[in-house]
């Protein structure tokens, strides 16, 4: 991999420079740019996972249930459930949502508009755990996920907190995003060649140590 930037600095002193760019603006977002060097092969990258201190509000969480399951989905705080009605309502693009979850016998049906949802990354799956018969849980874990995936030249540009929040909150936020990255990885050692942070007014910082 390449030697890092002679301006690079220690993700601390990231943090701090960024904080003395944005005085006075505690909403800005701190965001991570990782740039990946896969073996070839490597499927999407991708993943989920819950941060120390969560800094996006409003996740919009739809279910395909029905009966029993969707008074479930409803009492856990879903936003939109439903059953066949919804997923023509889906197909017409007629709701707007963040979050997909199926109960698996919904699954078939919903699998007829996995052409609208694959794309977006929001298809649900036994595998990502957004197919269940738990569907409480599942709601719970998807509104407090933060979800990121790898863009054409194999960057994972992600929001990872605000400039208002401590810094061990910053820091641990980055740590739980750069693990589930690196979760990706297949065992490949130098999996990440890259890292800068950056916020919405700051500069890109190069990062020796995330």
């Amino acid at each position: 991999s390449r030697a890092p930037h002679p301006n690079a600095v220690s993700l601390e002193k990231a943090i701090a420079m960024l904080k003395a760019y944005e005085v006075g603006r505690p909403q800005q977002t701190i965001e991570l740019h990782v740039q990946c060097a896969p073996e070839k092969g490597q499927p999407p990258i991708r993943g989920s996972c819950i941060l120390t201190r969560p800094f996006k509000s409003g996740t919009r969480v739809l279910v395909f249930a029905e009966g029993e399951k969707a008074k479930e989905a409803r009492a856990a705080g879903a936003d939109i459930v439903g059953g066949d009605e919804l997923v023509n309502k889906v197909r017409e693009d007629e709701v707007k949502f963040d979050k997909c979850l199926s109960t698996p016998e919904m699954l078939p049906k919903v699998a007829k508009i996995a052409r609208m949802l694959g794309p977006k990354g929001l298809m649900p799956t036994v595998n990502k755990g957004t197919v269940t018969s738990d569907i409480a849980e599942a709601i719970k874990f998807s509104k407090s996920a933060h979800d990121f995936r790898a863009d054409k030249m194999l960057i994972v540009h992600t929001g990872v907190a605000k400039i208002g929040f401590t810094d061990a909150e910053i820091l641990d936020n980055i740590q739980k995003v750069m693990a589930s990255i690196r979760e990706n990885s297949r065992g490949k050692n130098k999996f990440v060649s890259r890292v800068h942070l950056s916020s919405t007014q700051g500069p890109g910082i190069q990062i020796t140590d995330a």
